[in-house]
């Protein structure tokens, strides 16, 4: 519970907010009817044009007076979220992805511009009910899920642009109550993990836009008992407020740990998961707006390679379980004449698709005089095509080069489907490998 100090202190950050937004959202007085009928037009159907308009003050640069504008996903998840008012949704974004502005604030205000304009402008035909009522925002705390309510009242209270657009939106109740409710009879609560949310509603209407947003922290996910009482407390309690599970239901959050709720929640089958690292799956920032590659590697330096891959490739590593990163040497390969022997050892997995198990190839080299050096590797999330095909393009570069590799894969695998996907490639390219069964 927060001190008398804290609240008061609290209570100062959140009016000073205010004033930025009400300074930041100066409106045109010289646009025509047309106009803005025209511009209300692209900003209901563009979320990314949207953002940029109401939220000059969240999207601006301080530093070079620039826009920064809303990345591939942000858009994707805003369209996915308002085409589906059932959807139960996981969104694991790294650290900095702007997860709690857009789905606690951008997102939900959007929702609720439609609500209010979006008959009267596209017509009834084309907007059939409502899209939010009742909005329920969950953090570690209730202390922290009423900071978070805090910056939606204050964009609904002093948003002069979004007031000029949607009316005046604040009625009654406040951020530090924990609840508040809209002219247009939008209801917004902030709950506490673990906290009763029993009994939600406003008028007739139950929950149906719940998110939850960064529930696990560092020492909640070291009790796996801890984060299994609060996954069923989200999946029993927090989910029933829905009305018989109708509703956007939401977490938000980076993967912090293997065992925590967030990872929990996005093992359910129904769930949609929307996994967004620092860096996409060809090595490009994900957010190239906001970041510049040399940015993102002093991150990663001053981070740590451990912290890096938690908060922002959605990697946890387990200090201890896996190969520390200090362990590793680096150093300038030995002329391919010192090594004795060379050997590529695979290891495809049981499976074919690219949503299940790692494919890895590596191959290792062996100095007279005993260092063993790793010299090249596939590791990933692929079919076995993929993988075959760079084994043979290894053995060709290797051919070319004038090297002699030894090709190994557990001895298992020799009658598995993987020697198919060989002979495939093989007669492709007109010869087949020699592929050796290890035993052991």
């Amino acid at each position: 519970m927060a001190t008398k100090a804290e609240i008061l202190k609290a209570r100062e950050k959140w009016k000073q907010h205010c004033e930025t937004v009400q300074a930041a959202t100066a409106v045109n007085i010289n646009e025509t009817a047309e106009q803005r009928l025209a511009r209300l037009r692209r900003l209901l159907l563009n979320y990314a044009d949207f953002v940029d308009f109401y939220f000059p003050h969240w999207t601006e640069n301080p530093e070079t007076g620039q826009s920064t504008p809303c990345a591939p996903f942000h858009i994707d998840a805003a369209n996915k979220i308002r085409k589906n008012r059932n959807l139960k949704a996981g969104f694991v974004w790294h650290r900095g992805a702007a997860k709690s502005t857009n789905m606690d604030v951008f997102i939900p205000m959007w929702l609720m511009a439609w609500d209010i304009l979006g008959a009267e402008i596209f017509g009834t035909a084309k907007v059939k009910g409502r899209e939010i009522n009742v909005m329920v925002l969950v953090g570690k705390s209730e202390d922290n899920a009423k900071t978070l309510l805090s910056d939606i009242q204050a964009e609904l209270q002093y948003n002069q642009r979004y007031i000029a657009d949607f009316g005046e939106q604040y009625n009654a109740g406040s951020w530090e109550e924990g609840e508040f409710v809209t002219r247009s009879e939008v209801a917004f609560f902030a709950r506490g993990r673990g906290q009763s949310p029993r009994g939600l509603r406003y008028r007739s209407h139950r929950p149906d836009y719940v998110v939850i947003d960064d529930l696990d922290d560092d020492e909640l996910v070291e009790s796996p008992a801890r984060v299994s009482k609060l996954f069923d407390w989200v999946r029993s309690a927090l989910f029933g407020t829905l009305d018989g599970g109708r509703g956007r239901f939401f977490m938000v959050g980076n993967l912090i740990a293997k065992n925590s709720v967030l990872a929990k929640w996005c093992e359910i089958k129904t769930v949609h998961v929307t996994r967004v690292n620092i860096y996409d799956s060809n090595g490009n920032i994900s957010w190239r707006a906001k970041w510049t590659p040399a940015e993102v590697q002093a991150l990663a330096d001053v981070a740590g390679y451990r912290a890096f891959q938690k908060e922002y490739m959605n990697n946890p590593i387990i200090e201890g379980a896996v190969f520390r990163n200090e362990w590793i040497r680096w150093g300038k390969r030995p002329a391919w004449s010192k090594f004795s022997e060379i050997v590529l050892y695979i290891d495809p997995s049981f499976k074919g698709s690219t949503k299940n198990d790692i494919k890895a190839a590596k191959l290792w080299g062996k100095v007279k005089g005993g260092q063993l050096w790793h010299l090249r590797a596939f590791v990933r999330q692929a079919t076995v095509a993929e993988m075959v095909r760079w084994v043979y393009d290894l053995y060709e570069w290797a051919t070319q080069t004038g090297i002699a590799v030894k090709f190994y894969v557990e001895a298992n695998f020799m009658q598995d489907m993987l020697m198919d996907d060989f002979k495939k490639e093989g007669e492709l390219r007109g010869y087949q490998l020699p592929i050796i069964g290890d035993k052991r």
